[in-house]
């Protein structure tokens, strides 16, 4: 395969993994070559942090889709756009009224056994979590290989 397919390639497995489309994809390359720090790193701490991927982490969601459904609260307030990035200190819950409910059992009985991220702090049992911290690319166990994304963007 050639440079450009790999580039490519890891391109679409990163907008797969993360449920993101090409032109908010651009724009997230855009806002992390304009931070502090190596691009590809910044991308994927970028897509780490949003809000559809925080609450999956959690494992308060088996896909990345809950957040559309107005169930999920950031500090309290209710957030339903699914690429709202989240700070360090931002508490993450699933509204009091939804919390009984059959669907968020059964949430939680096929997420019990999913490994947190170490930068996350998750409460099962409240259907609660808090981010200790943003990210850094060692504690991201995507198998995306961002450099290479980089490379396709920078030509």
């Amino acid at each position: 395969m050639s440079e450009y397919g790999l580039q490519l390639r890891e391109k679409q497995k990163a907008k797969f993994i993360y449920g993101v489309l090409e032109k908010p994809f651009r724009n997230y390359y855009a806002k992390a070559k304009q931070m502090e720090g190596m691009t590809g790193e910044n991308l994927m701490i970028i897509l780490e942090s949003r809000l559809d991927n925080v609450v999956f982490r959690l494992g308060l969601a088996r896909t990345r889709q809950i957040v559309d459904h107005k169930h999920v609260l950031v500090n309290g307030k209710q957030v339903n756009i699914p690429s709202s990035l989240v700070k360090a200190g931002d508490t993450i819950e699933i509204k009091e009224n939804k919390k009984g409910s059959q669907r968020y059992k059964e949430i939680l009985e096929a997420t019990a056994g999913n490994m947190v991220p170490e930068w996350l702090e998750a409460d099962a049992e409240n259907l609660k979590g808090t981010v200790k911290e943003l990210p850094n690319r060692e504690a991201i166990d995507v198998p995306v290989d961002e450099m290479l994304i980089v490379e396709l963007y920078s030509k």
